[in-house]
């Protein structure tokens, strides 16, 4: 019943949860913290800027570009900010000073600078994917007749909480989804989804925008593999996965004899690369065996929505 009240909600831009926690589905309605969140870059490198609410912010740093564009995966940065007046004010180390202003960031080390990020937004080069011939469309935004319990908003989305009919085992397939803005919310209360590959691996989908990137987190299977970078765009902008999976292999007896094997690109970049996953995921992923398993869309209670989802079997 859960979906029910989420859809019914959903009719209005800004969501309030029983904690009161804002939760906004577009940008909008987001306020001027979803304006100065997002990404900025110049040569040196990149830095991502995460609202937290009750005009927090929090600036994460990388030398040589953003997260799978240039990043060198070594340096990193962090500095918490505060909004005081037009401006947001990170302050660091040995006189480190930084503001935020129309759309650019102002760094002011000690006794050098002053040095300039622009705000940038990316886009997933496989945003928008068409099926290839012989894929099997499971939602172009003209109906929801392919899931279980599937439901669509008024925007011809497909809301998180539904299950395909048909079953599937060797596969690539393509999945756009929609994070909303939560500002106030933290870990796994931040957006949380999942797509699960044959109702038994989850993928998971969460705003993970600016963390670690750990297993439970966007793009991680959960409990077994972390991504091998944080690919997770800011909430409200469309994302992709790209999965190409191989089922597990059992023998007459029922003995398990290889694991599933996937690779899984996110927002165009790979963070699993053949990985193996060892065993189903704990909690909602059913067990392992011969079969093949429906995609699952998890519903967590978060307004997450997909588009443009289609499988292409093996």
């Amino acid at each position: 019943m859960k979906i029910f009240a989420i859809l019914a909600l959903a009719l209005t831009s800004t969501l309030f949860a029983a904690e009161t926690k804002p939760t906004f589905l577009d940008p909008a309605s987001g306020g001027r913290d979803y304006v100065d969140q997002g990404e900025y870059k110049n040569d040196w490198g990149g830095s991502q800027v995460i609202a937290l609410g009750d005009n927090n912010f929090r600036m994460v740093s990388y030398k040589g570009g953003l997260p799978g564009d240039g990043w060198d995966k070594e340096y990193k940065q962090e500095f918490p900010g505060k909004r005081e007046g037009d401006k947001i004010v990170f302050i660091g180390e040995n006189n480190y000073r930084a503001e935020i202003d129309a759309g650019k960031i102002t760094i002011k080390p000690d006794n050098a600078g002053p040095y300039y990020m622009e705000k940038t937004e990316r886009k997933s080069p496989t945003l928008g994917a068409k099926p290839p011939a012989g894929a099997v469309i499971l939602f172009d935004g003209t109906s929801a007749e392919a899931w279980a319990g599937g439901h669509m908003d008024e925007r011809h989305f497909l809301a998180a909480g539904c299950k395909t009919k048909q079953e599937f085992k060797n596969f690539t397939a393509h999945f756009e989804f929609l994070l909303p803005f939560k500002p106030l919310g933290r870990g796994q209360d931040r957006g949380n989804s999942g797509v699960y590959l044959q109702d038994r691996y989850e993928v998971q989908v969460l705003d993970s925008f600016g963390l670690k990137g750990e297993n439970n987190e966007c793009g991680g299977i959960y409990t077994q593999a972390k991504p091998a970078v944080n690919m997770c765009f800011p909430p409200l902008t469309w994302q992709t996965y790209d999965i190409d999976f191989t089922t597990a292999q059992f023998d007459g007896d029922g003995k398990k004899t290889k694991n599933a094997k996937v690779t899984i690109k996110h927002n165009g970049v790979v963070i699993h690369d053949n990985l193996e996953l060892k065993d189903h995921t704990p909690g909602n992923g059913k067990n392992e065996d011969a079969s093949g398993g429906p995609f699952q869309l998890q519903g967590h209670g978060n307004p997450v929505f997909y588009r443009n989802i289609w499988v292409l079997e093996k």
